[in-house]
């Protein structure tokens, strides 16, 4: 948490606001500097942190856009395109704002570790409650082995045979079909709760080893990820514990889903059943996912 829909959220919110503003400077917490001087890399990851400020001070903000569960903020500096990428972690959030005490939630005033001064009078602030969250200044998105592996977006013409055909893979066929989609190699922007959603769609037990699939049945699952995804960022995310859109929005995907975190199933009335897969609870139906 945050996924893709909670990420396209930020994106389309920070657009309009940051989209064309000068960065005029930028102020670290003194958490993020005691964490670096501990030999520890907490928010901005890559970069000494003087580095880090110097670098973004006098950068144009060109253009925001999503990426997977990444936040790409492409910057320009006489002439030279670099880009800002930002993971949310689990808590990370972003503000416009004039002042800090416009931030409603105290928990995340308590929490600020990057806030960029623009030109325009504004504060553009990266708030991190968990601190798990990423900042990293780059010239390329090349710089960053990761982020040149990533999946196709879902949406993306060729996704679903992507998909078909990293499942085909050795290091996949014998792996919990619920850990493979959740792998950002196979599939872009689906964790654990859209993950959830789209088993419980097909009626696949997310415990269920992939070569067990059939080719039928992965491109029905591969589909209703699609779906859920979709339908989230028409409904602004799911807003579940500390995600919150620009500023402190929140959307509702949180009320139109049927598996996550429920108890009874919607179909039978069956009481759910809670397995960890690759470190996260997977809830299923055990009636009705086979």
């Amino acid at each position: 948490m945050p996924e893709l829909p909670e990420v396209e959220g930020v994106v389309k919110d920070l657009k309009p606001l940051v989209e064309g503003k000068i960065i005029q400077s930028v102020t670290l917490s003194d958490v993020v500097y005691t964490s670096h001087e501990a030999g520890k890399q907490t928010i901005v990851k890559g970069s000494a942190l003087q580095h880090f400020e110097a670098s973004v001070q006098q950068m144009t903000v060109t253009a925001i856009e999503r990426r997977a569960k990444y936040i790409f903020i492409h910057l320009q500096k006489e002439g030279e395109p670099f880009v800002l990428v930002n993971h949310l972690g689990m808590t990370g959030a972003w503000f416009v704002v004039q002042n800090v005490t416009e931030i409603e939630e105290e928990k995340f005033r308590k929490h600020i570790h990057a806030t960029f001064t623009l030109a325009s009078g504004e504060l553009l602030i990266y708030s991190d409650i968990r601190r798990f969250g990423e900042l990293r200044f780059l010239r390329t998105i090349d710089e960053h082995a990761p982020l040149t592996k990533m999946a196709p977006e879902p949406f993306d013409n060729d996704a679903c045979e992507f998909f078909l055909t990293q499942c085909m893979k050795a290091k996949y066929e014998n792996k919990a079909v619920k850990e493979v989609i959740m792998d950002g190699q196979v599939i872009s922007g689906c964790g654990n709760i859209y993950a959830t959603e789209a088993l419980f769609a097909t009626k696949i037990k997310p415990m269920k080893k992939v070569k067990a699939i059939s080719k039928a049945k992965k491109i029905e699952l591969f589909q209703a990820i699609v779906n859920v995804l979709q339908e989230s960022i028409d409904n602004g995310g799911s807003t579940i514990s500390d995600y919150r859109t620009v500023n402190g929005g929140a959307g509702s995907m949180q009320n139109r889903l049927k598996m996550y975190s429920h108890k009874q199933c919607p179909l039978c009335q069956t009481e759910t059943t809670s397995v960890v897969i690759a470190g996260r609870t997977s809830t299923y139906c055990p009636s009705c996912q086979k």
